[in-house]
């Protein structure tokens, strides 16, 4: 029922593995101890590259798009990527300083940054974001088409938002403590609290994701497409939202939020 979805998707799950087998690679043979600025730059815009070039020079994704026949700022693909490019720069850019002031985080490796950010991470974030969105909108999906409208569906939805978010934010909280370059002053508490913290992200981008563009197949005359402006300014939106809801934490916990310009 979403031909052009599933190519977005299919496309972005047979990706993963090799973005995945690539910083496994690096973190494993400790590649990052002889990368230099421009080379952490070039490893993460290269590895962000084959999802942001597909619309472009693949929009049929390889699983028969119907993107293929549509004009490029109309692609799915096209939005989706825009969609995601800009809460990962939101992210980055904002979001970043709350896990320097709350829990302490740095980052030591050599970088270009922007706002204090290495601009590498911005690219990072891409890809990271891309695999995360696409198995939080399979699971959705599956419970949506699986179940009759009912609360306990509704409930079962909420629920595997909340636990996806936690686990996402966990588990790259974890397997990024192999690399010694990107430090917590108490890894305990990153991994808890921190977690939770972060999982706030995709409890609002990951339901969020799933209903975006949601016409973009349909055959009706009233159909409601996304624009590449309207996809711009609803992931500013939602990025504003989990802003919002970082900060409502930060006060609660009485802590100061900084905003240095260099490390």
């Amino acid at each position: 029922k979403e031909p052009s979805k599933y190519a977005y998707e299919m496309f972005a799950l047979t990706y993963t593995p090799i973005w995945i087998g690539c910083f496994a690679i690096i973190i494993v043979g400790q590649l990052y101890e002889n990368f230099d600025a421009f080379t952490y730059n070039a490893v993460c815009g290269g590895l962000a590259l084959p999802l942001v070039l597909q619309p472009l020079i693949m929009p049929s994704a390889g699983f028969s798009s119907p993107d293929q026949r549509r004009s490029f700022f109309t692609r799915y693909a096209t939005k989706a990527n825009l969609w995601i490019a800009t809460y990962s720069f939101i992210g980055n850019y904002w979001y970043t300083h709350y896990f320097y002031s709350v829990l302490k985080a740095t980052y030591t490796m050599p970088a270009v940054r922007l706002n204090n950010v290495p601009i590498a991470m911005f690219f990072a974030t891409h890809f990271y974001f891309s695999t995360y969105h696409v198995f939080s909108n399979l699971m959705l999906r599956k419970t949506v088409t699986a179940f009759k409208p009912s609360f306990m569906r509704s409930v079962l939805f909420v629920s595997i938002v909340l636990v996806f978010a936690y686990f996402t934010a966990f588990m790259e909280t974890l397997t990024i403590s192999s690399f010694p370059y990107y430090s917590f002053e108490d890894r305990n508490m990153a991994y808890t609290v921190g977690s939770a913290f972060y999982g706030i992200y995709f409890i609002v981008s990951y339901p969020a994701f799933f209903y975006f563009d949601t016409e973009i197949d349909s055959k009706s005359p009233s159909a409601q497409n996304m624009t590449i402006w309207s996809s711009f300014v609803e992931s500013c939106g939602y990025g504003m939202i989990i802003l919002c809801l970082l900060d409502f934490v930060r006060l609660q916990l009485e802590i100061p939020l900084s905003i240095e310009l260099s490390a």
